[in-house]
């Protein structure tokens, strides 16, 4: 049997960070915390195999590989969010997709540069935090299920990726002030892309509180949590 690697897995917004550790055939995930506890935290102070930082910003874009230059990375950025004169523009590969992530971090930043550099890997190297769009295109070729569902709930934004195998329909960040209003735009998406909730699972990489996964249970073939 093969170990599973030593990895924690952090996802940062506004108000603090959750945490979830993956070591041998083990899993466990913190509650959310506020960004008072980051020196007191004790999985902060030891070191990991993989180390991975999410960071939950709305200011981001995605661009097919081939229409993508690093010179109007910041340009294309403005086309589709609100991009500061402060902002530090950054973009990565998602190899999965064919695509580019353009996306700004100012938002959260000062709180997951400090997880950064607290939380290092074995080798003493930081992670570099990467937006929450970024973990959840990742998980396309994870899903078996034909409809991909993946979502994220934090600080009042939805963030949700919509695929049928692996071609991607959708990757877009919602304000959404109340989990019914981030409801109402995951059954628009669906609706608009003609996918069937009812034979579909949504798979959700932020934690639910029961009544909110009770909701989605009415609606949805199977509700899922996924690292």
């Amino acid at each position: 049997m093969t170990n599973m690697k030593n990895r924690i897995s952090i996802q940062v917004g506004l108000s603090g960070y959750s945490f979830k550790i993956q070591a041998d055939e083990t899993q466990r995930s913190s509650s959310w915390m506020g960004a008072e506890r980051i020196f007191t935290t004790p999985e902060f102070q030891k070191r990991y195999e993989e180390v991975e930082i999410s960071l939950f910003t709305p200011k981001f874009t995605l661009v097919p590989s081939h229409f993508h230059h690093p010179l109007h990375a910041r340009k294309m950025l403005e086309e589709v969010v609100n991009v500061a004169e402060n902002d530090l523009v950054e973009f990565v590969e998602v190899p999965e997709c064919a695509a580019v992530l353009i996306y700004s971090n100012t938002i959260g930043e000062t709180l997951s540069k400090v997880i950064s550099e607290s939380v290092l890997k074995l080798d003493g190297a930081k992670a570099n935090p990467l937006p929450e769009a970024y973990y959840l295109l990742k998980q396309i070729p994870q899903i078996q299920e034909y409809n991909k569902i993946i979502a994220s709930y934090m600080d009042g934004h939805l963030y949700l990726v919509i695929a049928q195998g692996r071609s991607l329909l959708l990757c877009n960040s919602f304000q959404a002030p109340d989990f019914t209003t981030a409801e109402y735009f995951i059954f628009m998406a669906m609706k608009k892309l003609q996918l069937n909730p009812e034979v579909s699972t949504i798979c959700f990489r932020t934690e639910l509180q029961e009544d909110q996964e009770m909701s989605l249970y009415r609606y949805f073939m199977n509700v899922e949590h996924i690292v």
